[in-house]
């Protein structure tokens, strides 16, 4: 590893949106953008794909969103903004499944994860992101964990785990917006009662301290599930979200045996490991 980034002042780096044009992935100081990411809960990598690599990504998506629209058009129309398990075997073929594991655990992918999750990173699911077909549906602040934990569990919950969304638009989008540091610390009462809509407020009203981080198709958004955002609708919205948890945490049971490959695709994988991993967790149950 080239540790000429570290005579670097992160200051002058800006390391949250590093360019991939302006200095390589094996340039990279893996341990100062542990740093930032434990500081801030996110970071971007501006062009960390190349155009080839999204044209081919956007073959197999394109057509998992396509035939998922035509099953869930009701849901879809009403009220979606998102779908996942894009990984199962429902509406892809072996091959283009893959196509996708290949491109999730590729070397470039994995060395970003291992320096987030040095110790056997696992993955977990995968959704597609895309605008509300309603205009008038606003987007919303919320930690994912609130989802199944109570308010005093979801304080334990980011202190003690680590789940990391790997953001990939297809398309140039309008982004996300993050409350930085949150991954970290609690809500303070703005975000409190805005999140958990008390006090009259709504979840989709604006909170003091948000950051929107505008993506490009090319471009890697890494952020701590458990921080505070919201994705933000417009554009031409399309974004392929992974997520990967530390094996120490207790999340095996969130992994769908059908979004794992199987023996014969652990084959054509180059770098299967982040899927073993999932597969040895689900084994040991």
């Amino acid at each position: 590893m080239d540790n000429s980034i570290n005579q670097l002042s992160l200051n002058q780096l800006s390391l949250n949106q590093l360019s991939l044009n302006q200095l390589s992935l094996n340039q990279l100081s893996l341990s100062q953008l542990n740093l930032s990411y434990a500081q801030q809960g996110y970071f971007v990598f501006r062009n960390f794909f190349s155009a080839a690599e999204i044209a081919a990504l956007k073959i197999v998506v394109l057509k998992f969103h396509h035939l998922w629209k035509q099953d869930n058009l009701e849901f879809y129309q009403q009220e979606a903004f998102n779908s996942s398990l894009i990984t199962g075997s429902q509406y892809l073929d072996n091959d283009e499944r893959v196509t996708l594991f290949n491109f999730i655990s590729s070397e470039k992918m994995m060395k970003t994860i291992e320096s987030l999750i040095p110790d056997k990173p696992a993955f977990m699911n995968t959704q597609l992101f895309f605008n509300p077909v309603n205009p008038m549906q606003k987007n919303f602040w919320h930690r994912d964990c609130q989802y199944d934990f109570d308010v005093e569990d979801q304080k334990q919950v980011i202190t003690n785990s680590q789940v990391l969304h790997l953001r990939v638009p297809l398309f140039d989008e309008l982004g996300i917006e993050l409350i930085p540091g949150t991954h970290k610390r609690w809500d303070n009462e703005e975000e409190f009662a805005v999140r958990q809509e008390v006090n009259g407020k709504l979840s989709s009203d604006e909170i003091s301290g948000g950051e929107k981080i505008k993506l490009a198709a090319g471009d890697l958004l890494l952020f701590s599930a458990d921080m505070i955002h919201r994705g933000l609708y417009g554009l031409d919205r399309l974004a392929l979200d992974i997520l990967v948890f530390d094996s120490s945490a207790n999340y095996v049971d969130y992994v769908d045996d059908d979004c794992l490959p199987d023996d014969v695709m652990l084959k054509n994988i180059v770098n299967p490991k982040l899927y073993l991993n999932s597969l040895s967790l689900k084994s040991s149950r």
